[in-house]
Order: C-alpha cells, then structure tokens, then sequence
C-alpha cells in the first residue's frame, strides 16, 4: 500500500549520497526510471536527500498508479516475447513461489526470462505454470 511504500522509499532514500535514479533501480525496471521522475519533474541525477516530501509522495502515488495511453501498435513481426519481470533471484525455482511474499507464485513472461524463437518462450511459460500450479 501507499503507506508501506511510502517508509520504503524514506529508508532507501536515507543513503545521502545517492542519486535517485540509482535507488529507483530497486523498485522499477531502468528504462522506467527517466518516464517516471519525468512525469513528477524530478531530475533522473537529483539526490535522495534533496527530494522533497511532495516529491516522494508524487513518486509514490505514481508507482502505485502509473497508467499509460496506448498510441499506436507495433508491426506482429515484432510481437514475439516480452522481456522483462519479477528477477529470478526473487523466485524460488523449486515451487515459482516470491521469495519475499508468501503465497505469491510466477509463471511465464511475468518473469525475467526470454530465449529465442521456437518454442522455448513457450516451453518456459508452460514448465512454470505447470510448477507454479502444482505447488500453489
């Protein structure tokens, strides 16, 4: 929620020295850092021990409710994989369970795995669904 976020980022942002694109990389994939501290006209180089309560509080409500419009679609030639997702190291791979929260199991492209065409994104998707169903 909103709150817990909230002391989240008051712990992360307590490193001083730090610039808050180099915490945001604990909480959002980098290529959605720049978008996001964009739309809350926050520097991508601003330090954490420079951002301002309003600040933090535009950077939670925006990680709790980011929404985009979609303006155009890409060619099917591109629609292969996606890439991306909850890491690896956050998974248990004997069960697909999150290590940091009980009860919450992952399968497929929601994970950071990709392979090359021919099945194997497929064969991902399926092998993890079929653990992650099994051990739900």
């Amino acid at each position: 929620n909103e709150k817990m976020l909230n002391d989240r980022l008051l712990r992360e942002f307590s490193s001083a020295n730090k610039n808050i694109s180099t915490v945001m990389r604990t909480l959002v994939p980098s290529t959605m850092i720049e978008i996001m501290l964009d739309r809350i006209n926050v520097r991508t180089d601003k330090r954490c021990n420079e951002i301002t309560k309003s600040e933090r509080e535009s950077l939670v409500k925006i990680l709790k409710n980011l929404e985009f419009t979609v303006k155009a679609l890409r060619p099917i030639e591109e629609a292969i994989v996606t890439s991306g997702g909850v890491s690896v190291k956050e998974i248990n791979p004997k069960t697909m369970e999150s290590k940091i929260i009980r009860g919450l199991y992952f399968a497929g492209e929601i994970i950071d795995v990709d392979a090359f065409t021919g099945g194997f994104n497929i064969q991902i998707a399926f092998s993890t669904g079929f653990v992650a169903g099994k051990n739900a």
